[in-house]
């Protein structure tokens, strides 16, 4: 384990944040299973040929795969596409735990959106799915003490995707951004495993306080798209935030919010809405 898993590790542990739990991933098998989609998928739609050999048919690792296709889409000027395949590339293959969360995004991604009937969508064409993959590999930049290479990745991500992430955010694995325009996280913000987030949400801070100054959102937490959740407030487990929504308070486990300012106004009728994807509010549920 690295000086910066391990300190993410420790930090966690002391938070008691859900970052990242689970089984690994036979990476491998993964990503054969990926490249024998996309012989079918070239097979059905000769003209994505050059699309799919490049990204996928052509790459002998996933970490190859998405350091390429992130390239294909991020590079400018300043850095090539040839640079930044290279770097995306070997960060990647040098951290196999980035790629674990990648694929367990990527699944989150293919279970809860009803559009999505292949997990070479998310990777082919869903820019939330890359504005996340691309969070990931800043954060380890930003771990890794190269702070302003971060930036500059945190920077054209948000002009590629129009996602903006800080890269010293910390989030956890198999979350959903669907659509993903005008995403934005802070600094200091948390999200932990399982969570579902619609477009237009807002984790940000209050002015100009320093320190922990932007939410926590845990796991099985639904953002309706539009949310916008200020301050360092805490989104309890299996909570549902209503779509326009403006939230400046805690607000508990499984209960739904709504409004603006947002209040309670019921309960959470799943057990982990942001696998159900149920956007009803249930007003007046209380249990």
């Amino acid at each position: 384990m690295s000086p910066s898993q391990q300190t993410e590790t420790q930090s966690a542990s002391t938070n008691a944040d859900k970052l990242c739990v689970g089984e690994s991933i036979d990476l491998g098998n993964a990503w054969e299973s990926l490249r024998d989609e996309a012989r079918r998928m070239v097979a059905a739609e000769p003209a994505l040929q050059q699309l799919v050999d490049n990204v996928i048919l052509s790459r002998a690792t996933l970490a190859a795969g998405l350091g390429a296709h992130l390239a294909r889409r991020m590079a400018r000027e300043d850095m090539p596409r040839d640079a930044m395949e290279q770097l995306f590339t070997e960060v990647l293959a040098k951290y196999p735990h980035i790629v674990e969360r990648v694929m367990r995004d990527m699944h989150a991604m293919f279970e809860r959106d009803a559009a999505c009937f292949s997990l070479l969508e998310p990777l082919l064409f869903f820019k939330g799915f890359l504005a996340l993959t691309s969070y990931r590999i800043s954060h380890q930049l930003w771990h890794d003490g190269r702070r302003w290479l971060a930036l500059y990745m945190q920077s054209i991500a948000s002009e590629s995707f129009a996602v903006d992430i800080h890269p010293a955010a910390r989030i956890g694995c198999g979350i959903f951004l669907d659509h993903a325009t005008s995403f934005v996280v802070g600094e200091t913000a948390i999200i932990e495993d399982d969570v579902s987030i619609l477009h237009e949400v807002t984790l940000g801070g209050t002015g100009k306080m320093a320190g922990e100054r932007h939410p926590i959102i845990r796991s099985g937490v639904l953002l309706g798209a539009g949310a916008k959740i200020l301050g360092r407030v805490e989104i309890g487990t299996g909570a549902k935030v209503g779509a326009g929504s403006v939230v400046l308070n805690d607000v508990p486990p499984h209960t739904t919010v709504a409004g603006v300012p947002a209040v309670i106004v019921g309960a959470s009728s799943e057990a982990n809405p942001a696998i159900e994807m149920n956007q009803k509010l249930n007003c007046g549920r209380t249990a």
